[in-house]
């Protein structure tokens, strides 16, 4: 019993860590979801757009991929904010499918785009910290996996009190819950959205940052993101954030713990077994209303 516990030490510690990443890669999606009630299909693309434009920085002007976020974090959000204010918005107002054409033809266009430039081949961000790791406790531990849990933690309470306590989150707040009564109260519905899904898109890019210190990406890697981003939003419950990182942390220990029992070959599919049970007990997932 104690050997068997001891093997379930190392699963169960690297699920908790890589669900710290997969809440950050989900953050943005859940909070477009939340807000406008969009399902953003090209989440996954402007996720490996993140990781993209951080190793043009690293290898064209040798510059650390944390430190690149000064330059791709207001860059992405400018972009995010004139997407949703030009297109996203109009798209809107004609019928619920429109913006997920129009974001399907982003995804699209990434994904093509990322190949023109890069190639097909996997990339990486490699630095001396992403390779690095400690022994704790007799567990070898990467240390980027312990920056990826820090990271989502931080970045959740962050938001968190953005939304709380600030007179932008209040609003945005306020045109998720009810359009009709923030317009009457002068806040522009539109212009709030268009704030969310820039501050989305900024979630993204620094997701994508993570991403590419942990794993390899590809131009087709933003489908498979958008597949995990939108299985712990629904472990977690659309649209709230504390579950999101719940369910980051469920989902990284159900595809550990799936591979430590089945094989590496079986740990995603345990863990979308995991998804579809939860949606049969609990529709709203573990925190939604």
């Amino acid at each position: 019993m104690i050997e068997s516990l001891s093997d379930l030490a190392m699963p169960i510690t690297a699920g908790i860590l890589l669900g710290g990443l997969y809440a950050v890669v989900a953050l943005g999606f859940s909070l477009v979801f939340g807000v406008m009630k969009l399902i953003n299909v090209a989440h996954g693309d402007f996720v490996i757009l993140g990781s993209y434009l951080a190793f043009a920085a690293l290898t064209g002007i040798d510059l650390d991929p944390f430190l690149s976020l000064v330059f791709i974090l207001p860059l992405v959000l400018v972009i995010g904010f004139l997407v949703q204010k030009y297109l996203l918005n109009r798209a809107m107002a004609i019928s619920a499918d429109a913006p997920v054409i129009i974001c399907l033809g982003f995804s699209l266009m990434l994904a093509n785009m990322f190949q023109m430039i890069w190639s097909p081949l996997s990339r990486g961000l490699t630095t001396s910290y992403s390779l690095t790791s400690y022994n704790i406790g007799g567990l070898a531990i990467q240390l980027i996996y312990l920056l990826d849990l820090i990271i989502a933690l931080a970045v959740m309470l962050a938001l968190r009190e953005f939304l709380r306590r600030t007179y932008l989150g209040k609003a945005i707040v306020a045109a998720s819950q009810d359009r009709t009564a923030a317009e009457m109260m002068g806040i522009n519905t539109n212009k709030m959205y268009a704030y969310a899904f820039a501050i989305a898109m900024a979630c993204a890019a620094l997701a994508g940052v993570l991403v590419g210190l942990t794993f390899p990406f590809s131009p087709t890697s933003g489908v498979p993101f958008l597949i995990i981003a939108f299985g712990v939003v629904i472990l977690g419950g659309l649209g709230s954030m504390v579950g999101t990182l719940i369910g980051g942390i469920v989902f990284g220990l159900a595809q550990t713990l799936g591979g430590f029992y089945f094989g590496v070959a079986a740990q995603m599919f345990v863990a979308y077994v995991m998804v579809l049970v939860i949606l049969g007990i609990r529709p709203q997932g573990i925190f939604g209303r």
